[in-house]
């Protein structure tokens, strides 16, 4: 998953009891950390490959009328979280930089009135190079921003007029000088396996991103999503075989080897400098909740009793209507009993460390007895190590993760 876009979630029904839990029921002792997500839906233009909620700005942003619309939407969801800190605050589109400074400060302002953010809490927007302006960054952090995540996706000129960006490598050069002038932690996202690209040239993109000494960088493979442009016209990409070479020369080239650049290889996608893994990603990978507000936010929220899912209307304007008449859900619904093992693994074994055993019968309320036997068969397979109470994918887990996550799914 890019960092800091919300976790896509399966649709799944009403929750039933579990023979696994404690008098069949499931029962939550004590809630995961939770994160806010805060999704700003517009952007310049719609990019082919994005399958993500976001709508092209015809116009100006109804930022007053929008922003009315968040503190409405959290107002009504203050029963579900009251009481719990707040770890982290991640601000995702779209492109949350068209939004004025202003309006990020008022927004920051109102949500530390209404929740309890920690003090130290990881503050993450993300920007686009094509919506940069310095002032506007400087006034992003005066808000209380502390971290940017920048889509540069490419520095040649060419694969960024293939993936549709607004932004040019000028530009991109540009914006990265600007974010690091104003913050000391921050993201670049790359992509590889882009249409026509070489090996050489991914690897000149992650050169190009370490002259500006990165705290972190997410690089991730091109895919073509369904409902998507490139979908109905589907670019030619490279093959296979060399997407799995470029993963694994950009993997040496910045965490393995004598001339690495030293950051760590933490999770599938994501790079850091020790310290500088992202708060708020780790949050969804290590199964955490998270509330959603914006349109077509995802939430995850335990209670006392079930795992709750939520997503909010998609469209902008239906959005701010429904919260206008107290219906910001588009869905609702608790997660299947037999469904969570999926949930956690889905997003624990991202990680390349893996997990704490206990973390499971802690996010899940299920022993881990549940999940036992697809365990050690993965063990036989060598697609996971378990060591010192840790589960933990292997190098060949890692590549074949969707097949090791199609163990744990539910009948």
């Amino acid at each position: 998953m890019p960092a800091g876009k919300g976790a896509r979630v399966i649709p799944i029904v009403a929750q039933g009891k579990s023979a696994g839990a404690p008098g069949g029921t499931l029962e939550f002792c004590n809630p995961p950390p939770l994160s806010l997500y805060v999704h700003i839906p517009w952007c310049v233009r719609k990019c082919p490959y994005c399958d993500f909620n976001s709508h092209e700005g015809r116009g100006e942003i109804p930022e007053a009328e929008y922003l009315a619309a968040l503190l409405a939407d959290l107002e009504a969801a203050l029963a579900l979280v009251w009481g719990r800190r707040v770890g982290s605050v991640f601000f995702g589109g779209g492109t949350p930089s068209l939004l004025s400074g202003r309006v990020v400060d008022q927004l920051l302002t109102a949500l530390r009135s209404l929740l309890s953010i920690a003090p130290d809490a990881e503050i993450t927007l993300e920007a686009n190079p094509g919506t940069v302006e310095a002032a506007k960054f400087a006034a992003f952090r005066d808000a209380g921003v502390n971290r940017l995540s920048l889509g540069i996706q490419s520095f040649n000129p060419a694969h960024l007029q293939a993936l549709g960006r607004i932004h040019d490598d000028r530009q991109a050069h540009q914006a990265i000088e600007i974010c690091a002038a104003h913050f000391d932690n921050f993201n670049l996202d790359l992509m590889y396996g882009l249409p026509g690209q070489t090996l050489e040239e991914a690897l000149a993109d992650v050169d190009t991103a370490l002259t500006f000494a990165p705290p972190h960088l997410s690089c991730y493979q091109l895919t073509v999503e369904p409902n998507t442009a490139f979908a109905s016209t589907p670019p030619v990409l490279p093959d296979p075989d060399l997407c799995a070479d470029m993963q694994e020369a950009i993997e040496a080239r910045l965490s393995r080897g004598e001339n690495s650049a030293g950051y760590t290889h933490y999770e599938t996608s994501a790079f850091a400098r020790p310290g500088r893994q992202c708060r708020h990603n780790l949050n969804y990978w290590t199964f955490g909740d998270y509330l959603g507000i914006g349109a077509g936010a995802h939430g995850k929220l335990t209670l006392h009793d079930r795992v709750l899912r939520q997503m909010r209307w998609k469209q902008p304007r239906q959005y701010m209507d429904k919260v206008g008449q107290a219906s910001p859900l588009q869905e609702e619904f608790a997660v299947k009993t037999a469904d969570l093992p999926f949930e956690f693994m889905m997003n624990a074994l991202r990680l390349n460390q893996g997990f704490d055993a206990a973390l499971f019968e802690a996010r899940t309320a299920l022993p881990l007895r549940v999940i036992e036997n697809q365990l050690r068969q993965a063990a036989d397979d060598g697609l996971i190590a378990r060591r010192d109470g840790r589960i933990a994918p292997t190098e060949r887990g890692q590549r074949y993760l969707n097949r090791l996550l199609e163990r744990f799914l539910s009948e």
